[in-house]
């Protein structure tokens, strides 16, 4: 039995070297923010005050507060909070990728490598593929404050499992 791609190969632009350049990845091509921000009720993001708030052709972000939710006892963002950031965006990518009535995504591993505090303010997310198989998807996720400076870059890696 053939695996079905969860997306459309003919949704890539490919260069002279055959290397893939994603236009949009969503599955709904019509996809628009407004669409993805019920993805945040009701679960760990709201708690934590994760709002998606850019969604590009292959890119999804999100903002989370640097506050007494997120913070560690030395008045840091705490790294958990940054994973579930990073995990949160891309698990929420990942889910906008495949066709629902065919796929489910699960996350497989994730890991982080801290960089700097933030002590205020709010972190950014940034989370774009670095590989979408039928099998599996990659993510990088890339978090910084609201000077710009890098927080923390995280991988994602997630798993596609057709529904039964």
């Amino acid at each position: 039995m053939q695996d079905v791609l969860p997306i459309n190969p003919k949704d890539c632009i490919f260069d002279e070297l055959n290397s893939v350049h994603m236009s949009i990845i969503w599955f709904n091509k019509a996809l628009q923010l407004s669409d993805i921000q019920h993805f945040g009720d009701g679960n760990m993001g709201e708690h934590l005050g994760i709002h998606f708030s850019a969604l590009g052709q292959n890119e999804i972000q999100g903002t989370m507060p640097v506050d007494h939710r997120t913070k560690q006892p030395y008045g840091l963002l705490h790294g958990g909070a940054s994973v579930v950031l990073a995990e949160t965006l891309g698990s929420v990518a990942s889910a906008l990728v495949v066709d629902h009535e065919k796929f489910m995504c699960v996350g497989l591993e994730i890991n982080a490598n801290h960089i700097r505090s933030a002590r205020q303010g709010h972190v950014t997310g940034i989370c774009t593929p670095i590989h979408i198989g039928s099998q599996t998807h990659v993510w990088d996720i890339k978090i910084q404050d609201d000077a710009g400076k890098l927080c923390c870059i995280s991988r994602l890696t997630v798993s596609v499992l057709k529904r039964r």
